[in-house]
C-alpha cells in the first residue's frame, strides 16, 4: 500500500462483516483494501457468545426469515472451518411457569425443519435424571429438551476471512483509520491515518462501510452524509467461571424476564455464561461489564445449578457492543432484530457507497455475498458468488472431520505435548504445520514465553495474521491469557510486547499485507 494507490473497493471495518466482504470481493477478482482502526476483531466480533446458531428465541418475535437464513448458514460454516467451528448440543430445562412444553416443542420442530440439516442431529425431549446434563441441575427440574447448534472461535473466524482475502489479492491494513473520503471524478479519494501518525491518500472505485458500532459515525464524520437506516447500540456482557459441569453439552436457560442465558463449555477448564442486553450510549471502544450485569448472570445461573456462584467466582469477563438495526416500536433491547440492512448510495456517474447496518456472526457470509452482489452492477463486476463451498484457511480437512485430522497431526508430531498438538490443530487446522515449520523438538519451537506459548507461533501470528501485541495473541488469536496464572499474566504480556517491539513484521512475508 503506497501513496496514491488505487483499489476497486475500499472496505472500512475489520470485524466479521468487513473481513467477509473483503474476502468475497477479492475472490471475485476485485482489488481490495481492508482498513481497520485497531486490530482485527478488536471489538464486537471478538465479544460474542461464540455461537453459530439460528437463534431459537427469535422465533418468538416471528423472525422466521432471519432464523431460516441463519439455519441455512450453520452447516455451510461448519464445513468451511471445522477446526474453529463445531457442532454443539444444547440442553433447555423445562420451566412450566415460563414457557409451556407445547410451545417449546413447536419452536424446536420449526427449528429442526426451517432448513435442511446434514451434520446436526435434531431435537428431542429428555428426562433429566436419565441424562448427564441433569446431574448439575436443581432437583426440581425434571424434564428438558436437547437441540443442535454450533460453536465458533469468533475472533479467529475474522482473522481467517481476512487471511483468505489477502491470499486472494487483497491488502489488509490494521491500525489504520479512515479520516475522510470524498467523491471526485467517479471514484473515492480517501485519506488514511496509520497508528504512527503518518497519513496517506488512496483512491477507490467503491467504498463499503462495515464499521459496525461506528457505521453512523463514519458516515457523518468521515463521509459527511446521512443514511436511511441507523443502529441501536446494545451491550452484551459475559462472565467466565471455572468449569461448572463435566459433560460436553451447553445449556440454554429461560429467565423470568423472558431473556435467555447460555452456559457453555469453554476452553476445557471453564464455563462461559452470557449474555446480557443493555442499552448502551458510550464509546463502543470503552465498553465493560457492570457489577449489576455480573450479579444478574450469577443469579440467572443460580436458579438452575445446584452449585451456586457469586461474583467472586468470576475468572474473566468481557463485553461488546452489538450494532443492531434500529426499528420502530422495539423498546426491549432483546426484541431488536438481529437481521441486517444494506444501503447502497450510488448516484449516476459517482462512486458507490455501501453501508452495513446490523447483522449477526452466523449470517456474515451471506451478508458479504449480498453486499458484493449489490455493489457489482455499479462497478461492472460480473463474477459469480463463490464462498458457499470454499473452506477458510486451515479448514480443508477431509470430510470436515476434525477428530481424525487432530489424531493424525498428533501422531505425525509425537514430540509435541498432547495438549499443545491439539491446540495447534484447533487453532490452525491444516496450517498447523506452517506454524511449527521444520521443528523436530520442543526446543526447535523457540523461546517459551509461558508453557505452550513459543516463539515460532508468535512469528507466524506476526507475519501471517497481523498480530502486533501481546493482547492480539493472548486474547484474540487465542485465549491463552485465560490460562495464565494471574500473577504471571502481566509479566508474560510485557515479555511478548517487548518481543514484538524488537521483532518487527517481515514486510515480504505476506505480499498483500500492509
Amino acid at each position: 500500500m503506497t501513496q496514491g494507490s488505487r483499489y476497486d473497493l475500499l472496505v472500512v471495518g475489520g470485524g466479521i462483516n468487513g473481513a467477509g466482504i473483503a474476502r468475497d470481493a477479492a475472490g471475485r477478482g476485485l482489488s481490495v483494501l481492508l482498513v481497520e482502526q485497531d486490530d482485527l476483531a478488536s471489538h464486537t466480533s471478538s465479544s460474542s457468545t461464540k455461537l453459530i446458531h439460528g437463534g431459537l428465541r427469535y422465533l418468538e418475535y416471528k423472525e422466521f426469515g432471519l432464523v431460516r437464513k441463519a439455519l441455512q448458514e450453520r452447516e455451510t460454516l461448519l464445513r468451511a472451518a471445522p477446526h474453529i467451528m463445531w457442532p454443539l448440543r444444547f440442553v433447555m430445562p423445562h420451566m412450566p411457569n415460563l414457557r409451556p412444553a407445547w410451545l417449546i416443542r413447536a419452536g424446536l420442530f420449526l427449528y429442526d425443519h426451517l432448513a435442511r440439516r446434514e451434520l446436526l442431529p435434531g431435537s428431542r425431549g429428555i428426562v433429566m435424571r436419565r441424562h448427564p446434563a441433569g446431574a448439575p441441575l436443581v432437583d426440581s427440574i425434571a424434564r428438558g429438551f436437547v437441540y443442535s447448534d454450533g460453536w465458533v472461535d469468533d475472533a479467529r473466524l475474522v482473522v481467517l476471512n481476512a487471511l483468505d482475502a489477502a491470499e486472494r489479492g487483497a491488502t489488509v491494513a490494521t491500525r489504520t483509520k479512515l479520516v475522510s473520503a470524498v467523491r471526485a471524478g467517479g471514484e473515492w479519494h480517501a485519506q488514511l491515518l496509520r497508528a504512527d501518525g503518518t497519513r496517506f491518500d488512496i483512491r477507490a472505485g467503491a467504498l463499503a462501510n462495515a464499521a459496525g458500532p461506528w457505521v453512523g459515525q463514519l458516515l457523518h464524520n468521515a463521509l459527511g452524509r446521512g443514511a436511511h437506516y441507523s443502529v441501536r447500540l446494545v451491550k452484551g456482557s459475559h462472565i467466565v467461571t471455572r468449569r461448572l459441569f463435566e459433560h460436553d453439552h451447553a445449556y440454554i436457560f429461560q429467565n423470568p424476564d423472558k431473556r435467555i442465558i447460555f452456559a457453555i463449555p469453554y476452553e476445557r477448564e471453564y464455563t462461559l455464561i452470557g449474555t446480557t442486553d443493555v442499552e448502551y450510549h458510550g464509546d463502543p471502544a470503552q465498553v465493560a461489564i457492570s457489577e449489576d450485569e455480573t450479579r444478574y448472570l450469577c443469579d440467572s445461573i443460580n436458579r438452575y445449578f445446584k452449585r451456586k456462584i457469586s461474583p467472586t467466582d468470576v475468572c474473566w469477563t468481557y463485553a461488546g457492543v452489538r450494532p443492531l438495526l434500529e426499528e420502530e416500536g422495539a423498546d426491549n433491547p432483546s426484541a431488536v432484530t438481529r437481521d441486517y440492512k444494506l444501503e447502497l448510495d450510488a448516484p449516476a456517474g459517482e462512486a458507490p457507497l455501501l453501508s452495513v447496518f446490523g447483522g449477526k456472526i452466523t449470517t456474515f457470509r451471506k451478508l458479504a455475498e449480498e453486499a458484493v452482489d449489490l455493489l457489482g452492477p455499479t462497478i461492472g463486476l460480473t463474477a459469480r458468488t463463490w464462498t458457499a463451498g470454499a473452506p477458510l484457511p486451515g479448514g480443508d480437512i477431509a470430510n470436515a472431520q476434525f477428530e481424525p485430522f487432530a489424531a493424525r497431526f498428533a501422531s505425525e508430531h509425537p514430540w509435541l505435548p498432547a495438549d499443545l498438538a491439539r491446540r495447534y490443530a484447533r487453532a490452525y487446522g491444516t496450517r498447523a504445520t506452517r506454524v511449527i515449520g521444520q521443528a523436530k523438538t520442543l526446543a526447535d519451537l523457540g523461546h517459551a514465553f509461558a508453557p505452550g506459548i513459543h516463539e515460532c507461533e508468535l512469528r507466524y501470528l506476526r507475519d501471517v495474521e497481523w498480530a502486533r501485541s501481546a493482547d492480539d495473541v493472548l486474547w484474540r488469536r487465542s485465549k491463552l491469557g485465560l490460562h495464565l496464572a494471574p500473577g504471571t499474566l502481566s509479566a508474560v504480556r510485557a515479555d511478548i510486547d517487548d518481543w514484538f517491539a524488537h521483532s518487527p513484521a517481515a514486510s515480504a512475508s505476506l505480499p498483500h499485507t500492509a
